[in-house]
C-alpha cells in the first residue's frame, strides 16, 4: 500500500506542484491549506508522514506541531516542515520543536522526496523484535516507542534516533558530526547547535535519569557507562 503524505500548505500553486510530484513518486496524497485544517485531516486520518509549511493562516506550522506532539496518536508521525524560513534559528526552533527535517524555499522536487523516503524508511527498517535496555530505560525502535521505569515517554522521531544511538553502546562517545551521520545521514545540513538543543529537550524529558546522559567536553555525549 502506497504511503500517505498530508500536504500543509496555504499556497495553492505550490501545494499542486508537490501533489503532482509526490503521486508520480508513487505516494497517495491529502491536502490542508490552513493549520486547523491540517490537525483535523492528521487526526481523522494519520498519515505517514506530513509536510508542513511554517507560514500558514490561523495556526502556524509551528503551533500545528505543538499539537501533533500533545497527541499520543500523531506524537510519532514524521513531520517534514516545508517552508520559506531558513536561517539557523528557524531551523533550529523547527526542530526543537519536534519536526523531524527541514527543507526551504525554493526546493528541488527530487530532493523533497528522497527526503520523505529518508524519514519513512527510518521507521520500517528499524526490526520490530529489536529492543533496546540500559538501566531503567527501554526503547522498542520498530514501534518508535520509549519507556522509563515502565512510564511511556514523548519523543520526537528525532529526539528517538539520537537516545537510541547512545544506549546502544553505553560508555561511547559520539561527536555532534557522527550523531548527525547516524540519525540522519551523511552530509545532513544540520548545526551542531541543534543537536544541542536535542540533548537539553532529551535531558528534560528524562528527569533525574537525565544526569546519565554526559557531556564530554570538547569531543560530544554519551550515555554512562
Amino acid at each position: 500500500m502506497a504511503n500517505m503524505i498530508l500536504i500543509v500548505e496555504d499556497e495553492e500553486a505550490i501545494r499542486d506542484l508537490i501533489r503532482i510530484n509526490l503521486v508520480a513518486a508513487g505516494f497517495t496524497c491529502d491536502e490542508a491549506e490552513d493549520g486547523l485544517q491540517a490537525v483535523a485531516k492528521a487526526k481523522a486520518q494519520r498519515p505517514d508522514l506530513i509536510l508542513l509549511d511554517w507560514m500558514l493562516p490561523g495556526l502556524d506550522g509551528l503551533g500545528v506541531l505543538r499539537k501533533l506532539k500533545a497527541d499520543p496518536a500523531l506524537a510519532t508521525v514524521p513531520v517534514l516542515m516545508v517552508t520559506a524560513k531558513g536561517e539557523e534559528n528557524d531551523i533550529v526552533l523547527g526542530l526543537e520543536m519536534g519536526a523531524s527535517d527541514y527543507v526551504t524555499k525554493p526546493f528541488s522536487n527530487k530532493v523533497l522526496i528522497a527526503r520523505i523516503r529518508a524519514l519513512l524508511r527510518r521507521g520500517e527498517e528499524d526490526a520490530p523484535e529489536e529492543v533496546i535496555r540500559y538501566a531503567s530505560l527501554t526503547l522498542l525502535p520498530g514501534q518508535r516507542r520509549a519507556t522509563l521505569a515502565e512510564r511511556e515517554l514523548t519523543l520526537t522521531c528525532g529526539e528517538f534516533d539520537l537516545l537510541a544511538l547512545l544506549c546502544s553502546r553505553p560508555g561511547h562517545v559520539y561527536t555532534r558530526g557522527q550523531i548527525v551521520a547516524r540519525t540522519k545521514g551523511e552530509d545532513y545540513p544540520v548545526t551542531d547547535r541543534a543537536v544541542d538543543v536535542q540533548i537539553v529537550n532529551l535531558r528534560r524529558k528524562l528527569g533525574p535519569f537525565g544526569e546519565r546522559l554526559e557531556t564530554v567536553r570538547g569531543v560530544g555525549y554519551r550515555m554512562r557507562g
